[in-house]
């Protein structure tokens, strides 16, 4: 398996506080094993979205969000302006995670009603730091992991929107993404390349 230097938990169970498995993943998941193994495990079972979800979890803020933004790159139509304006609010935000950029996102992912992967992107985002309110007098931060939910719904949505066809093929091409990612390195990886 590759090295998976960025992800720091050392088991499943420890990224599985922030999150449920599906009834599914959990008959095949062993928590107790590192999240690489349990995750190789459920993508042999075909349990995408719980993958997706425990390796949202398993990296850094800034490379969950880029991997998000890589998978609805992938899907994006020439004819989504309001989605693509999401994600170039997103990938300003993974280069430059200043406040700026956070409210940026924010603003783009609360207009679109987290209706579209690209609008999820935007939340994920906006969901890694400062304040989740509009109001700048009253501080709620965002609750630890809430962002990595919401780069498992931009990317499960992506996903989805490849079409039933090609919805295995795009979960496989993101989850190699998310892998490259975990490895440290951007997440350009050829469609046909091994997942593990």
């Amino acid at each position: 398996m590759s090295d998976v230097n960025r992800i720091k938990a050392n088991t499943a169970g420890e990224l599985t506080e922030h999150f449920e498995l599906s009834d599914e993943a959990e008959c095949v998941a062993v928590l107790e094993d590192a999240p690489v193994q349990v995750i190789a495990k459920l993508l042999a079972e075909e349990k995408y979205h719980d993958a997706v979800t425990m390796l949202a979890h398993a990296l850094p803020k800034r490379e969950a969000v880029w991997w998000v933004c890589l998978a609805v790159r992938k899907e994006l139509g020439p004819e989504d302006k309001l989605d693509a304006a999401c994600v170039v609010a997103t990938e300003l935000w993974v280069r430059e995670p200043s406040e700026l950029n956070r409210k940026a996102a924010k603003k783009l992912g609360d207009g679109r009603k987290k209706k579209s992967a690209a609008a999820w992107s935007a939340t994920a985002a906006s969901w890694c730091t400062g304040n989740m309110l509009d109001d700048d007098a009253t501080l709620v931060a965002p609750p630890d992991f809430l962002y990595a939910h919401a780069v498992a719904a931009g990317i499960t949505l992506a996903a989805v929107a490849a079409g039933p066809k090609q919805m295995a093929a795009s979960y496989q091409l993101f989850m190699r993404q998310g892998f490259d990612l975990a490895a440290g390195g951007s997440g350009q990886v050829p469609e046909e390349s091994a997942i593990l």
